[in-house]
């Protein structure tokens, strides 16, 4: 059986460790909710819904209520038993609705609509087949495309930031299929700062990218024919769900040792 589709976040996954794409994208296994993950679930879709409203009731009141709203859709189907007290859910809400209040000393949101939002996209790049959601895609005053992304966790520093637009990467693609328009901004939105990262697209950025893109895929071809999803240590794996099944944890000075060797 060899690879269908593609997501943007499992070829992340790929990049990163084959180990961990294996566990998430061939075994399915199931990882433990986080209160990180389910901020920003909750967050997303607040954020979402804010843009169905005429741009005079985008205010901060009404997306702490879009949040709680939010939350009370879901809490009890993706987050059952997340928090051990009522106290400790409501510290996170108040966390949470701080972070929201940062959104608008980023941007204004009363001052456009996007074009489209949550956006569901599946393109056939000519034989290769992938999927994903866009969170936001807007035009800029000057007629061009933005995408945007919200992060609803801490920004890396600036040095460390570009491995983070790799799916946004993709998903410029996948734009510049469907549409024909090449996207000339990509942009990450940190909430918790805030901070925003902004990186120029053009064609050649994204025909490379569609080059790398079908080098994933051949690969994890191959490694779904061989079997073989080495695992790769990193720093990462300290935020790992799996670390406990992983192969390079099964003998912890290899491991330590191969982070050591990896700088």
């Amino acid at each position: 059986m060899g690879l269908e589709t593609l997501s943007p976040s499992r070829a992340s996954d790929f990049k990163h460790c084959p180990q961990l794409f294996k566990f998430r994208a061939i075994d399915r296994l199931p990882e433990p909710a986080t209160v990180y993950q389910a901020r920003g679930t909750t967050a997303h879709l607040a954020l979402q819904r804010l843009f169905d409203l005429p741009a005079e009731q985008r205010t901060p009141d009404t997306l702490y209520d879009l949040f709680r709203q939010a939350w009370a859709e879901i809490r009890g189907i993706e987050f059952e038993g997340l928090f051990s007290s009522v106290e400790d859910e409501r510290a996170w809400g108040l966390e949470s609705l701080e972070l929201l209040a940062n959104y608008f000393s980023i941007e204004d949101p009363t001052s456009f609509d996007p074009l489209d939002r949550e956006l569901d996209m599946l393109e056939d790049l000519d034989g290769i087949i992938i999927r994903g959601i866009l969170d936001r895609m807007e035009e800029a005053p000057d007629g061009s495309l933005v995408i945007t992304d919200y992060k609803t966790g801490k920004a890396p520093p600036e040095r460390y930031a570009l491995p983070a637009f790799f799916a946004l990467k993709i998903y410029a693609l996948l734009i510049r299929r469907r549409t024909g328009r090449t996207p000339a901004e990509i942009k990450l939105m940190y909430l918790n700062g805030p901070t925003v990262y902004r990186i120029a697209v053009n064609d050649a950025q994204l025909d490379a990218m569609d080059r790398q893109l079908r080098a994933l895929w051949d690969a994890i071809d191959r490694a779904i024919g061989e079997d073989r999803f080495p695992p790769r240590v990193s720093r990462l794996c300290d935020w790992c769900s799996f670390q406990e099944i992983c192969p390079a944890f099964t003998d912890a000075g290899a491991a330590l040792a191969t982070l050591t060797a990896a700088g």
